[in-house]
């Protein structure tokens, strides 16, 4: 049976705004259990870096019925951080017959 890891995710919260404006955040970690990590293709890696100008190091499947926010966030696995990019992208649960209906891709980071 296919089973995943526990990766640390680094969940931003609001703490004020700076003298521009701006908003000021801070990150909190918080662990998700069975999420899958995959290697990127050669034509995932050609495509990321010509649409976004990053480099992709790895796909996550995030489970179904995880509620958190996993948009432009830092995520903490194999001992490394890693930033998310590109927006999730997402299936039917219904549709979908393993325990993963998000994808989310993410770039080497720190």
């Amino acid at each position: 049976m296919i089973h995943g890891i526990t990766v640390r995710l680094y969940v931003k919260t609001q703490t004020g705004t700076d003298d521009f404006g701006a908003p000021v955040f801070d990150e909190t970690p918080k662990e998700v259990c069975n999420v899958l990590v995959g290697e990127p293709t050669s034509e995932d890696i050609v495509s990321s870096l010509q649409l976004y100008g990053k480099r992709i190091a790895y796909t996550l499947a995030i489970p179904k019925g995880d509620e958190h926010d996993w948009e432009d966030v830092t995520v903490e696995f194999f001992g490394q951080k890693f930033r998310t990019y590109g927006g999730v992208t997402q299936g039917i649960d219904t549709l979908i017959p393993l325990c993963w209906n998000k994808k989310v891709k993410v770039e080497r980071y720190g």
